[in-house]
């Protein structure tokens, strides 16, 4: 017997189906099973509801109705979480890609100048700068890393969209969707771009409780954020549409007659505006694109990258975590996924509305395990932007060139865009001529010497030539002095109670390198 059970707070009316026990009956062990397991996730479900009804009263009364507002959306993803099982993709229903899927950003059409100045007056640009720096060592917001003469990823950012501003006389606003853990710290940073010909426009993203993998209930006893942050996470970029849409900016672009939002993460310092592809949205008449996916080629190095596939008539993104594990090979694969995803998107602004509106936003749950410092496993539910593509009609790809994919995630990252193997101009990176190869070369650098920022700057007098570099791995107690270049394959191994001090002025072609080695004034 189904019955319909409700359970709430505060007004907030969550329903799920439930199956209602049966009594002492014999019944086989598989139904057995399933009754047991849709009583504890009712249970569950029940369970949290209270502590989050409790922790909805510790709330200050100005914060109430956002709070509400993230609970309940938190608690529908918890519900999905509790009654799905096994991959949300059947590998054996995925289609061939429809040769019109991925169109090559090669033929996209340049604007005519005398078009350029109202297409962009249609543009919103969004940056995800939700991240923290922790990974690379540093506090705060990852945006504020220093990754070029002295500029950080938001300088570079804002120099880029004030750039377009000026030279084609427009208003295209930048629009940070921050978290908890980065809104205080850029705020506070913004305030030194007032004097520039740009808009800056942020809002926050949801805040949700961290759950016990045990008990299935939320860690936090109260909603003092601050003062207990290891409780709380941010949700991944997937709660991008609907904070954006709470926020009010959503409506206040549709009002102001802007189209498109371009999205990108602010760290992936190849993602600035292109006008083919902006030219390209705003030529389609009465044939929208209602979401377009910036993908490049897949290399060995991108094996574990989002995937484009057909899934039920409809273009969707496929990420690791979805692929059962029989086939994870298959989907690491070049030959059959081409692509890869660079998170790079173009969304038409009415479509999100329309979407959020009927509720058919249905993201696929990445379930995030973490252990906190006092050892307590947890439980982190998130979405990806990138997963609402299926959501919408008039769905494409483009395949753009690699120098659109340009993320600085470790300090090899950092490495390569410091380097003389980019020239900088108005914000924007480009590979320098004098590269022979249009592929960058494969930095590998060790963690425990390299992880961190500040420990990798310290170990380069100055950054190295690397123009005619394919390889580098480092490893151990190694140092660079002045003027150092490296050429084809180079190796530096220091073991254990080793160090290595590569010379100034010194050239490296084809070497490995291991032992000791040091060269001290006297």
């Amino acid at each position: 017997m189904v019955e319909e059970t409700n359970v709430g707070y505060s007004g907030i009316n969550i329903s799920t189906n439930v199956v209602k026990p049966k009594g002492h009956s014999r019944v086989p062990s598989s139904t057995d099973l399933k009754e047991f397991k849709e009583v504890t996730q009712r249970d569950s479900l029940v369970q949290l509801e209270k502590e989050m009804a409790a922790l909805l009263t510790t709330t200050s009364n100005d914060k109430k109705d956002l709070a509400k507002s993230q609970f309940t959306a938190f608690s529908r993803l918890f519900q999905r979480f509790l009654e799905e099982s096994g991959p949300s993709v059947d590998w054996d229903k995925i289609e061939k890609l429809p040769t019109d899927a991925i169109r090559d950003y090669d033929t996209l059409l340049k604007p005519s100048p005398d078009d350029i100045h109202s297409k962009l007056e249609k543009l919103v640009v969004v940056k995800l700068n939700g991240g923290l720096g922790t990974s690379m060592g540093c506090r705060g917001p990852k945006s504020v890393i220093q990754v070029r003469n002295d500029l950080t990823f938001l300088d570079l950012t804002v120099q880029q969209i004030e750039h377009l501003n000026k030279k084609y006389n427009v208003n295209v606003p930048l629009v940070l969707m921050n978290s908890f853990n980065t809104d205080k710290d850029t705020e506070q940073i913004i305030r030194k771009y007032k004097g520039l010909q740009v808009e800056i426009y942020t809002f926050n993203q949801s805040c949700f409780p961290r759950v016990s993998k045990e008990s299935l209930l939320p860690i936090a006893h109260d909603c003092d954020i601050e003062g207990n942050i290891e409780a709380w996470y941010p949700p991944g970029h997937g709660d991008f549409y609907d904070s954006f849409k709470n926020s009010g900016l959503l409506q206040k672009f549709i009002d102001s007659g802007r189209d498109y939002c371009f999205i990108s993460n602010i760290d992936n310092l190849g993602a600035t505006v292109d006008l083919n592809i902006l030219n390209m949205l705003l030529d389609r008449g009465t044939n929208p694109l209602e979401f377009v996916m910036e993908v490049t080629n897949k290399t060995k190095a991108d094996v574990k990258g989002g995937t484009l596939i057909q899934y039920e008539n409809k273009l969707r993104l496929l990420e690791i975590a979805q692929v059962p594990k029989e086939h994870l090979e298959e989907f690491k694969s070049v030959k059959k996924f081409k692509f890869f995803n660079t998170n790079n998107l173009w969304i038409k602004l009415n479509a999100i509305e329309k979407v959020l509106n009927e509720g058919s936003m249905n993201l696929e749950i990445i379930v995030n395990n973490k252990t906190l410092d006092n050892n307590l496993n947890i439980i982190q539910l998130e979405t990806a932007v990138g997963a609402a593509m299926k959501s919408f009609n008039g769905g494409l790809g483009i395949n753009v060139p690699r120098s659109r994919f340009l993320p600085v995630k470790k300090t090899s990252d950092l490495l390569l865009v410091m380097s003389n193997l980019y020239h900088m101009r108005n914000g924007s990176l480009s590979m320098s001529p004098l590269r022979m190869f249009p592929t960058t070369p494969l930095v590998k650098l060790g963690d425990k010497d390299f992880a961190k920022v500040k420990d990798f700057l310290s170990r380069f007098a100055t950054i190295p030539d690397i123009l005619e570099l394919d390889h580098l791995t480092v490893s151990g107690d190694v140092t660079f002095g002045r003027n150092v270049s490296l050429k084809g394959t180079v190796i530096i191994i220091a073991n254990h109670g080793d160090r290595i001090d590569i010379p100034s002025n010194a050239t490296l072609e084809n070497k490995i390198v291991s032992g000791n080695l040091r060269i001290l004034d006297h």
